[in-house]
């Protein structure tokens, strides 16, 4: 596997950073609500991206990097659909005005960057001086899979999230009315705060839980920080238009939990494996790699992912449709 090049890595993040900066002075400029039409457009020019982005490691560090970042981009997509889910949530219950919501998601998107950044940076370091992190890793990603193949309690979130105001509220003075995308308005001749300051708390809150659920589930498909960000970045890209674009969506992907369920618990056996391949603890095997612990290749990770995510989509539309039928039927 060939090193990737200063220059192809300095300029990727020069391009990225570019994109970024012009995809937030948009919104800022011209808050709007996108058509689906829009949204479809600015879906497709960054998957179109990401595809360009893989096509080329492919012919500058050949196959094992290219399919190491397209594993990860898929993984952290998938992730990040599923924290998509979560936005839709927040932004109805705190009744966010829909022309204010896009300057709302790339707040989030931000925070998410800077996480999941500082995340990637601790973990490249930790992995480097400490490889018995994998088996930490790993664990965490099994039981993540448990946690996330269990049905949620809205009762438990709303009582979370009713803590997280009253919270927010004894501390800071704040309305109970939007002042369009303000943080902070004049009531009274008063200067005081808005609800949003409470939606961008949460949204930090929920990336902040998030980054601690993804970066260990893409360092278990490359040790690479590079591809790590690269594949981070990607991912978040675009997850601003792809809400307005699933909005109506969303609650037909009934089985995108259980195929993320799947793939961090793939991931998860994954990275215990490659641990038990590198061991080093004096209490295992006496601190010698295991033999028979197989090393799973990236393209079988990458089928594995590609295929989980497959089967769910079409799964879930069938679901859709079965459940769209029986109200004719009844009728």
């Amino acid at each position: 596997m060939h090193n990737l090049p200063l220059w192809f890595e300095v300029g990727s993040f020069a391009v990225l950073g570019l994109i970024l900066l012009a995809d937030l002075l948009l919104v800022i400029k011209r808050p709007h609500i996108p058509s689906m039409k829009e949204a479809g457009l600015w879906v497709g020019f960054y998957v179109a991206l990401a595809l360009l982005f893989a096509a080329m490691l492919f012919i500058f560090t050949g196959p094992e990097f290219g399919g190491q970042f397209v594993a990860g981009w898929v993984t952290e997509y998938s992730l990040s659909i599923d924290n998509l889910f979560v936005f839709i949530i927040i932004m109805a219950r705190f009744s966010v005005p829909r022309r204010y919501q896009q300057e709302v998601l790339m707040v989030g998107i931000i925070i998410a960057l800077v996480l999941r950044g500082i995340f990637i940076m601790v973990g490249a370091v930790v992995i480097e001086q400490f490889s018995a992190i994998f088996y930490v890793f790993g664990a965490f990603l099994l039981w993540t899979a448990w946690k996330q193949s269990r049905p949620e309690s809205e009762e438990d979130d709303e009582d979370k999230e009713n803590f997280l105001i009253r919270g927010v509220r004894r501390v800071i003075p704040m309305t109970n009315v939007y002042d369009e995308g303000r943080l902070r308005t004049t009531v009274d001749g008063r200067r005081t705060f808005t609800p949003m300051l409470v939606v961008f708390a949460t949204i930090g809150v929920t990336d902040l839980l998030f980054a601690v659920d993804s970066i260990p589930a893409i360092f278990g498909l490359t040790q690479s920080a590079f591809i790590v960000f690269t594949a981070n970045i990607f991912a978040l890209m675009g997850l601003r238009q792809l809400y307005f674009l699933l909005g109506g969506l969303m609650d037909r992907l009934v089985y995108l939990k259980h195929a993320l369920s799947v793939i961090l618990a793939f991931i998860g056996v994954k990275l215990v494996l490659h641990a038990m391949h590198v061991n080093e603890l004096p209490f295992i095997n006496g601190g010698r790699s295991i033999a028979w612990a197989p090393e799973i290749p990236t393209f079988l990770s990458l089928a594995v992912i590609l295929g989980t995510m497959a089967v769910a989509v079409f799964a879930s539309l069938i679901h859709a449709r079965k459940h769209e039928r029986q109200p004719h039927e009844a009728g």
